[in-house]
């Protein structure tokens, strides 16, 4: 599968679209994570914890993305974009990240 933020592919003819495909993933933060976050961000460290969740969850929605253009019979999906959303919550909050693009079959 290739995937590309632009429109198109460069050097290949797309031969058929196949419209959006999504994939979804969520991460949970609670108040003591927050916190503790907010520590290091103070002091000048990373906050690694955070930055390997977010790599795993991106990666798992591209995933959820990548699956349902092969289900199309897609080999590419162009036009790709992340969006990242906090939908809140009382003890924390819950990053929702989102991959959306144009799934398409280029010819080989």
């Amino acid at each position: 599968m290739i995937f590309s933020s632009t429109s198109s592919l460069e050097g290949r003819k797309i031969i058929k679209y196949y419209g959006i495909v999504t994939g979804e993933s969520l991460i949970g933060a609670n108040v003591y994570k927050d916190l503790f976050s907010g520590v290091r961000d103070v002091v000048g460290g990373r906050t690694s914890k955070y930055e390997e969740e977010i790599q795993q969850a991106r990666a798992l929605a591209i995933k959820s993305m990548e699956e349902k253009a092969k289900e199309l019979g897609a080999n590419a999906i162009i036009g790709l974009k992340m969006d990242y959303s906090n939908l809140g919550g009382t003890m924390g909050n819950t990053i929702l990240i989102t991959s959306y693009g144009t799934a398409v079959r280029f010819e080989k």
